[in-house]
């Protein structure tokens, strides 16, 4: 039983079960002081989202709409995953995320581009600011926290003024592609017709395939191998002759490119439009830093929390706001986001568990054996 509890899929699988767990407790509470009369069919509201619909076809259209969603959010959460992998804590990847989405919409609403290279434009930005970030760790010793969340505001104003030139004359939001650039909206692949809703896209397989390679890259290559090495401890890999300072930032090259991927991802539906008067860091690349501990930082373990977090969030809205304020979905689903984080803190008491059970039967052995000894 103990060996099963030390294997570290299992410890991230619990762990992240009893954050859930805890998380619905808190806002239960939360609930049962603002009002009790309807505190436990809010809770079920926001985890049934789209079962709570009766009609299949509806339940299968909201499916979709949570998937759209999903896809931008597991890039995110697999830019942070690669960065910590390697001893780095991308927060930067919420601005690399606006960077994709700022490429990709531009491209395709200024430049007139397909689909294809509005995407790889949007790796490009994005890995781009991932750069600047590696660049500043490894030659000037910049922290990438504090780098990351300068450019987080950067990148957020330096869109604003660019897609300025792309907005709607009566509003401030960007141009709908559907009427201005169809040929830049992300191919269906058939998808769109099984759940009944135009905006599911290859987004998702794609989205999926990339978490794969993701984990085999850090898991089974070589390259990989160099920078988890790199990341637990930069002078010894540098003694062992690698190249540490490149390590760090390609590292952060491709994180950037994975959040810049996840903004492309997303407006390249078509299912909403830039804000050119945004004040504020889109919450998907802060998400995605949830997704991943939530999935044990693990790349298949955030597939799974990335579907987790975008489902609780959109089952938000279903709380009854004749019995709560609109908000309040948005702070249910925040704490359960909030205890995510403590995944690794759980794992490590486990194990920490499981060591001083191990000691105390050690313990008790040896003192077995000394009354045997004395009795002889």
């Amino acid at each position: 039983m103990k060996k099963f509890l030390r294997n570290s899929a299992v410890q991230s699988l619990i762990a992240s079960l009893l954050c859930i767990l805890m998380g619905l407790l808190i806002g239960y509470i939360v609930l049962l002081f603002i009002n009790p009369a309807g505190a436990w069919d809010a809770i079920l509201d926001v985890l049934k989202n789209f079962l709570k619909t009766a009609m299949a076809a509806r339940r299968l259209k909201l499916l979709g709409a949570t998937l759209v969603r999903t896809a931008p959010l597991l890039m995110c959460g697999l830019s942070v995953l690669f960065a910590y992998k390697v001893g780095l804590f991308n927060i930067g990847a919420a601005g690399q995320y606006v960077a994709g989405v700022c490429a990709s919409l531009y491209a395709a609403l200024a430049w007139g581009w397909g689909w294809l290279p509005c995407v790889l434009f949007a790796i490009v930005a994005g890995a781009l600011l991932g750069m600047i970030v590696g660049f500043l760790k490894s030659y000037c010793n910049v922290n990438e926290v504090i780098s990351g969340i300068m450019l987080n505001w950067i990148a957020l104003y330096s869109s604003n003024m660019i897609l300025m030139t792309q907005k709607q004359e009566a509003s401030h939001y960007t141009l709908k592609l559907k009427e201005f650039a169809p040929q830049a909206i992300l191919p269906s692949a058939g998808l769109d017709k099984l759940f009944g809703y135009d905006k599911v896209s290859i987004a998702i397989p794609l989205a999926i395939v990339l978490a794969i390679i993701v984990h085999v890259v850090l898991n089974s290559t070589r390259f990989g191998y160099e920078l988890r090495a790199t990341g637990n401890n930069r002078n010894a890999a540098k003694y062992a002759g690698m190249a540490e300072k490149r390590n760090i930032i390609l590292t952060l090259i491709i994180s950037g490119g994975l959040a810049g991927i996840g903004g492309a991802m997303l407006y390249l539906t078509d299912i909403e439009q830039w804000s050119v008067t945004a004040t504020s860091v889109p919450g998907m690349g802060f998400n995605g830093i949830a997704a991943t501990f939530l999935g044990g930082l693990n790349p298949i373990g955030t597939i799974f929390s990335s579907f987790f977090i975008q489902h609780i969030t959109d089952g938000g809205p279903n709380v009854d706001t004749n019995l709560y304020c609109a908000q309040i979905s948005d702070l249910i689903t925040s704490i359960i986001i909030y205890l995510c984080g403590f995944v690794l803190f759980l794992k490590t008491a486990m194990n920490r568990g499981l060591d001083k059970s191990e000691e105390k039967k050690v313990q008790k052995a040896k003192a077995l054996a000394a009354e045997k000894g004395g009795e002889k």
